[in-house]
């Protein structure tokens, strides 16, 4: 069987799981033929992981070559998991001028007018984008669509749903480039679009209207000031107060986060491990969302970076009865070796009540693996031309990706504006179906 050809774009933490599968349980189906990434450190990183393997190593390109990369190595598909944020949408755009289908990284982009540019590229050459959401893939959340699938609680009337990053993980965010809207969209995009995009997938609805509120309490220098370290540094690395603040972060320390940041860090300038206290962040720390959805259904969300523990509730209300679902995350910084979001099994639960009766405990269903055990499973949808069909519809594509970040941008939209703020007004009448 012909192995399809990939490039990959990228080669920072997030791009680890593509490379392991390519060059592990899906080398059958996948063959890598060429990466591209501004650092050429983090490149030869890469090579080397490929090569303890016992995979071939692969050219490498910087981003002004990337066309010249895609005569060269003939990809089939572009695997886009750039940072910031803000530069998957130039690249998902060139991929597909180019010729190939792309496979992106959450979120599809970070703003309105780089979604209607992807949408209008992929309308005119015709080429595939998906989406690799895995939070559809843990078991559990499959488990609550097919509940909702199979007329468990009826028509959906509302949502509420709570998120919550404790203050190892969530702290992560305010320390890298994530800390700028320009970067990421702020959390409302970086990382509630996997929220958002849970909600239209569970309802099966695209959103409608957005309201926001959102502040900046905990990661300031008011914060810095009460735990006693006003005297801090730009960075962890040569802060006089990082033996004793909580949020310090040591790189030279663990051997993932030193080979995959800071000794790559002379080659771009990169700073893994900037204060959480800076006056310089304007992303917002505590958020609450809410959605009308085209159906009729309501959303209510909150986000909260500063939690003691990390997790997320959810709950259903609907026609015929409610369904009530709460989980607890392992926590972990990114790119410090410990395996992403993986559920604490003994801390998973779904409440099934319907109409006119008791509650019903439901026995959960959980998996190993990043992401609530999610990865495993979006590999193989992604790499596996064998994939079974899936009636619960967990591959997604460009109007999935869409219709996930513009809650986000509607959402700090509103907190700009003070008002509701409509999807179609985002979208602009790009072709989004």
């Amino acid at each position: 069987m012909a192995r399809t050809r990939y490039a990959h774009v990228g080669t920072g933490m997030r791009s680890n799981m593509y490379r392991g599968a390519m060059s592990d349980n899906h080398k059958h189906h996948a063959e890598l033929v060429a990466i591209c990434d501004k650092n050429p450190a983090r490149m030869e990183l890469y090579n080397k992981h490929l090569a303890e393997s016992g995979m071939p190593t692969v050219p490498t390109y910087a981003p002004e070559q990337f066309e010249q990369m895609v005569v060269e190595t003939r990809p089939e598909r572009v695997i886009v998991t750039s940072g910031p944020d803000a530069t998957h949408s130039e690249y998902i755009c060139r991929a597909m001028e180019a010729g190939c289908d792309v496979i992106t990284e959450k979120p599809m982009t970070v703003d309105a007018g780089s979604c209607r540019r992807i949408l209008e590229t992929r309308a005119r050459t015709g080429r595939q984008v998906q989406v690799t959401f895995n939070y559809r893939y843990a078991p559990p959340r499959s488990q609550i669509k097919e509940m909702i699938l199979d007329g468990a609680i009826g028509d959906i009337l509302s949502v509420n749903f709570t998120w919550l990053l404790d203050t190892r993980h969530g702290a992560d965010y305010f320390r890298r480039w994530h800390r700028r809207r320009e970067n990421s969209g702020s959390l409302l995009v970086h990382k509630a679009t996997h929220h958002f995009d849970l909600v239209n997938w569970w309802v099966d609805d695209w959103p409608e209207e957005v309201f926001c509120h959102g502040s900046l309490k905990y990661y300031t220098p008011a914060t810095a000031e009460r735990l006693g370290l006003s005297d801090h540094a730009d960075r962890c690395l040569d802060c006089p107060v990082m033996d004793r603040c909580p949020f310090a972060m040591n790189l030279a320390e663990n051997e993932w986060l030193k080979k995959m940041y800071l000794d790559p860090e002379p080659q771009d300038g990169y700073q893994r491990d900037k204060c959480v206290f800076a006056d310089e962040i304007d992303i917002w720390d505590t958020m609450s969302v809410t959605a009308r959805y085209q159906r009729g259904a309501l959303l209510t969300y909150q986000l909260h970076a500063y939690s003691p523990w990390e997790g997320y509730h959810v709950a259903f209300n609907g026609t015929r009865g409610r369904i009530e679902h709460h989980a607890c995350e392992n926590t972990y910084i990114s790119g410090d070796g410990t395996v992403p979001g993986e559920l604490e099994k003994h801390n998973v639960s779904i409440t099934y009540t319907p109409e006119f009766a008791k509650p019903q405990s439901i026995e959960p269903r959980t998996g190993s693996g990043g992401h609530g055990g999610g990865d495993p499973l979006l590999q193989a949808d992604i790499f596996d031309p064998d994939a079974p069909s899936d009636r619960l519809r967990r591959k997604a594509f460009h109007t999935d990706g869409a219709y996930s970040i513009l809650v986000g941008v509607a959402a700090y939209t509103s907190i700009d504006t003070g008002q509701p703020v409509t999807i179609a007004d985002l979208l602009g009448g790009a072709p989004i179906e």
